[in-house]
C-alpha cells in the first residue's frame, strides 16, 4: 500500500466511524523502570549530558520498548498511533546535548512505527493502522516573555522555531509518517511556525501530508496559555486546513467537555479529543479509571461532538481499549457548514459577515 492509498484510507475511515488514537507515552516507559544506562544504550555510554527522561532517545537505544508501546497501543483498538518524537527537535533535544541526533531520532521513530503500523493492519486488512508524526511543544515560547521585567524579550525567534520544525517534519516524512500531528499548542504562534514549516515541505518536492492540529487549554479559563479562546485559536490556524483540529492534555475529560463542544459547533473539519485521564493527585499520578475516561468519553460520542478520540498524561493500553468499545459502531460527528464570513483574532475572535 502506497502512502497516498493509506491517506486516501485513513479520510475513508474518519467519514465512516470515529476513530481512535494512542494513549501517553510517557506513563508506560516510567513503568519500565529505565535506567541512566538504558536511556544511553551503548550508543551514548560516554556521552557528556545526563539522558534519564529523554524519553525520545530511547527510539535508537531501545526500539523494542518503542516498538512494544506501539504493539499495545495497536492492539487496545488503536486506529492512529505516533511516532515518539514528542521532543525531538534541535531546540528540545538542546536539554540534554542531542541536537546533532535529530534527524536520526525521528527517521528511527518513524520507521519503528511504519512497521508496526503495517504489521497490523497485515493482520487486519479490514481495519488499517496509520502512523502520525508527533510534533509537540517547544520548552520556549514565542509570545510570552521570559523576562518579567521586560515583556519584549524573547527567548528564541519565529525563524528558529520554523527551522527546527521543519528540520523535524522533513524528517518525519521521510520516515514514513501518514500525517503530521502538531499537538499540546500552549502558545499559537509556535504552532504557526510548525504549521509553515509542514506546508513549506511541499516546496521541496515532498508530497503534502493531512495535518491534524491538537491545542491545550491550560486551566478553567478556557483559554490557552498565550491566552486565547478556543473560537480564536481555531480562527488562528483554519487557514491550514486541517484534516482535524481538537484539544488535548492539561484537562481531564469532564473539564474538556464544554471547549470540545465549543470546537465541534464551529470548526468545519474533524474534531479530535484525548484528554487526561482526570486531574493529577498530590503526588503528580492520575486516578482516573479506564471506565470513568471511557464514560466521558461515551457521552461526546452520543452527542456527535468528536471524530478521533484517544488519551493523554496518564492514560494506558487499558483506557485506550475502554475508550475504542466505547465509541464502536456510534457515528462520527459531520462537520457543520459555515456560512462565509470574514474571521480573524486575537486573543478573542472577531467575525465580519
Amino acid at each position: 500500500m502506497t502512502r497516498q492509498d493509506r491517506i486516501a484510507a485513513l479520510k475513508a475511515a474518519a467519514q465512516q466511524r470515529i476513530l481512535v488514537l494512542d494513549g501517553a507515552w510517557g506513563v508506560m516507559i516510567q513503568r519500565e523502570g529505565l535506567s541512566e544506562e538504558d536511556f544511553r544504550g551503548t550508543q551514548f555510554a560516554q556521552h557528556n549530558h545526563p539522558q534519564k527522561g529523554n524519553n525520545d532517545l530511547l527510539c535508537l537505544t531501545r526500539p523494542d520498548i518503542v516498538t512494544q508501546l506501539h504493539d499495545a497501543y495497536y492492539a487496545a483498538g488503536a486506529d492512529i498511533s505516533e511516532t515518539n518524537t514528542f521532543s525531538s527537535t534541535v531546540i528540545g533535544q538542546a536539554d540534554y546535548g542531542m541536537e546533532d541526533q535529530v534527524v536520526a531520532l525521528n527517521h528511527a521513530a518513524a520507521r519503528l512505527g511504519r512497521e508496526a503500523a503495517d504489521r497490523w493492519t497485515a493482520q487486519d486488512p479490514t481495519k488499517p493502522r496509520f502512523l502520525a508524526g508527533s510534533i509537540g511543544p517547544l520548552n520556549r515560547t514565542l509570545s510570552i516573555s521570559p523576562d518579567v521585567n521586560d515583556p519584549g524579550a524573547r527567548a528564541v525567534t519565529f525563524a528558529q522555531v520554523y527551522e527546527a520544525y521543519k528540520q523535524q517534519a522533513r524528517a518525519l516524512h521521510e520516515g514514513g509518517v501518514d500525517l503530521f500531528l502538531i499537538e499540546t499548542i500552549f502558545d499559537t504562534l509556535n504552532a504557526k511556525a510548525a504549521i509553515k514549516a509542514v506546508m513549506d515541505l511541499t516546496d521541496e518536492g515532498l508530497e503534502p501530508l493531512p495535518i491534524w492540529i491538537s491545542g491545550t487549554i491550560t486551566d478553567r479559563s478556557g483559554r490557552t496559555l498565550s491566552g486565547q479562546t478556543v473560537e480564536a485559536f481555531w480562527a488562528s490556524v483554519r487557514h491550514a486546513k486541517p484534516f482535524a483540529v481538537g484539544l488535548n492534555c492539561a484537562l481531564g475529560a469532564e473539564l474538556m467537555r464544554p471547549h470540545i463542544a465549543e470546537l465541534s459547533r464551529i470548526a468545519d473539519t474533524l474534531v479530535s479529543a484525548y484528554p487526561n485521564a482526570g486531574l493529577p493527585n498530590a503526588f503528580g499520578q492520575y486516578d482516573e479509571t479506564p471506565h470513568e475516561t471511557a464514560c466521558f468519553i461515551d457521552e461526546w460520542a452520543k452527542s456527535g461532538l468528536v471524530n478521533i478520540v484517544g488519551g493523554c498524561c496518564g492514560t494506558t493500553p487499558e483506557h485506550i481499549a475502554h475508550i475504542a468499545r466505547s465509541v464502536a459502531g456510534k457515528p462520527a460527528r459531520v462537520p457543520p457548514a459555515r456560512p462565509r464570513a470574514l474571521r480573524l483574532s486575537g486573543l478573542e475572535p472577531f467575525e465580519l459577515a
